[in-house]
């Protein structure tokens, strides 16, 4: 089946997988080739795609929602980063300026666009715990 991961950036991930597991409202969500029709929301968390050659990619995602067809996965995010790529130090960095320029509501910054910086940041750590967490349940 294919699997196309989209942010509101740019297409992190398409390609043809054999397995995507991903992170439902209702926990953990499962999906083979085949699978029944589904849409649902997903909540921070790793996204863990097998593609066709068995090889895993880890995505960090802020949340969104996936579509699923028999040969087709959809994910609609707002963020996503491959957990190999995720640098904790610029998302926690990003947080503390978001909650900064709240504590002190400059005229310089929309608040609208900080307290969404700073729901991103914030998904994007609670992501990074999750995986984290799985990580070392595995080992």
């Amino acid at each position: 089946m294919k699997c196309d991961i989209v942010s509101a950036r740019r297409t992190v991930y398409s390609g043809k997988v054999s397995m995507v597991v991903a992170p439902g409202v209702a926990g953990e969500l499962g999906i083979a080739p085949r699978h029944a029709p589904l849409l649902t929301t997903l909540t921070a968390g790793a996204i863990r795609v097998l593609d066709d050659q068995d090889e895993e990619y880890t995505f960090l995602i802020g949340g969104g929602i996936i579509e699923v067809m028999p040969h087709l996965v959809t994910v609609l995010v707002d963020t996503a980063e491959r957990a190999a790529d995720f640098d904790e130090q610029a998302v926690r960095r990003a947080k503390a300026d978001a909650e900064r320029a709240l504590r002190e509501r400059g005229e310089s910054r929309d608040i609208a666009e900080v307290q969404a910086q700073l729901r991103d940041a914030i998904e994007k750590l609670q992501a990074l715990e999750r995986w984290r967490k799985r990580v070392q349940h595995k080992g």
